[in-house]
């Protein structure tokens, strides 16, 4: 019983702690999990994209049948859409299918009748996909890279084509597409959504680069869009890719946006045609809409302090384990001192203890039965970006000091600053 409570407590802190990590770290700390904490991590706990993606693609079967019961993944099976066999099971629309004939459609046909639907849903390209047809994976690619397909066609390729890893990544770059609809995110979306790319994967690899940066602005329409957890882990993949120029180059958000409208290329093409000093050659383009906001929101200035006294008394609360008397009211007092200025988010993620509750919002702001958890996005996307910072410049890249700060986690009563303080041997992480 004991060993059993080990790992799930284990399992809580190791999912809080990989929705910082990059894709390498993820695989590797998967990697060392036991059995049972792996069982545990896959069923019960709020999983990253990327863990759920992990695991789905390089687990075994019992990896696949964990996550399927696990009632907190979203998007799996896809909400709203029917899945593969009731897709199989239902007929195409009865017009379309008289119009493109009984079939099997050739590679060309299919790719012409992708081409002229799904502009904005993919409705009728699912049903084009439930015809019979040959598919040319070479073919769809180059006729793609020719004129990219609407995003609605690209969205039905990705669910029900079955496409390998290295297809979905190409279906990413629209850099010939001069002019774009409002469903132009959709099949980045569904790309996380339905477990088939991470987060960095589609920071690496959609094209042109503006519309990576564009994508981490929340989309206000209705339909299909990040959840507020995708976003903050979006969010952090860029940031992780910005980051090698960010001590070399200076006003590097400045350069970004003068180079990005007419840049072709991935993020990370044009933030090392930036290092480089090839940027500024990139051919002039019109200046893109919400592009600057999206930007700076990803490095968004420190707030101005307020408070006074209450703030100073709001900063020792954090120190102190349920320092109002239980959790509810600590929720409360957190959640009025976000709303009154004399909190931030990254400030909590920065004092408050254990670290453990730090870096679980449940504990400092609660939760909602909604796919974004959290009614305070402000207080989430600026806690998330902090721990990001700290354990970033912590831990590294190196899987094994992401591990020791996993099973330090469970049972460390500080700070996260002091926790990383520890695993990395007394150096001074996360101060000032």
């Amino acid at each position: 019983m004991y060993g059993d409570r080990e790992s799930r407590r284990l399992a809580w802190c190791v999912a809080h702690l990989l929705r910082h990590a990059p894709d390498p770290v993820v695989s590797g700390v998967l990697a060392r999990l036991d059995a049972a904490t792996r069982r545990y991590l896959a069923r019960d706990e709020y999983l990253p994209a990327s863990v759920v993606t992990l695991l789905v693609r390089d687990g075994d079967g019992e990896d696949r049948r964990t996550v399927a019961r696990n009632p907190h993944v979203l998007g799996r099976p896809l909400p709203g859409l029917p899945g593969p066999a009731r897709y199989a099971a239902r007929p195409p629309a009865p017009e379309l299918a008289r119009r493109l004939g009984p079939g099997p459609l050739a590679p060309d046909a299919l790719v012409a009748a992708l081409r002229a639907h799904g502009h904005r849903r993919p409705r009728v390209p699912l049903d084009v996909l439930a015809l019979p047809h040959e598919l040319d994976v070479d073919l769809l690619l180059r006729e793609h890279a020719r004129e990219p397909l609407p995003p609605g066609s690209v969205e039905a390729l990705l669910l029900r084509a079955d496409l390998p890893r290295t297809a979905c990544l190409a279906l990413l770059d629209t850099r010939a597409l001069r002019t774009y609809g409002p469903a132009w995110h959709r099949p980045a979306v569904r790309a996380v959504r339905a477990g088939l790319l991470t987060p960095d994967e589609v920071v690496a690899h959609l094209a042109p680069a503006h519309r990576t940066l564009l994508l981490t602005a929340p989309h206000t329409r209705s339909g299909l869009r990040w959840t507020l957890p995708e976003l903050a882990e979006l969010r952090a993949s860029v940031r992780r890719a910005l980051h090698p120029a960010r001590s070399t180059v200076p006003f590097l958000t400045d350069r970004l946006l003068r180079a990005a409208p007419g840049f072709p290329g991935t993020l990370p093409e044009l933030v090392a045609a930036v290092t480089d000093g090839t940027g500024a050659a990139a051919p002039q383009a019109p200046a893109v809409p919400g592009l600057r906001r999206a930007a700076e929101a990803l490095e968004p200035a420190p707030p101005w302090p307020s408070g006074g006294v209450d703030r100073e008394l709001a900063l020792a609360s954090l120190a102190v384990p349920n320092a109002m008397g239980d959790l509810a009211e600590d929720i409360r007092w957190v959640r009025a001192c976000l709303d009154r200025g004399v909190l931030t988010g990254a400030e909590v993620v920065r004092h408050k203890a254990p670290a453990a509750w730090a870096l679980d919002e449940d504990h400092w702001l609660g939760s909602s039965y909604t796919p974004d958890r959290h009614d305070r996005p402000e207080a989430v996307l600026a806690a998330r970006a902090e721990a990001d910072q700290l354990l970033d410049a912590a831990l590294g890249r190196n899987p094994e000091t992401w591990w020791r700060a996993a099973r330090l986690l469970p049972d460390f009563p500080g700070s996260l600053p002091e926790l990383l303080a520890t695993v990395t041997e007394g150096t001074d992480v996360g101060r000032g």
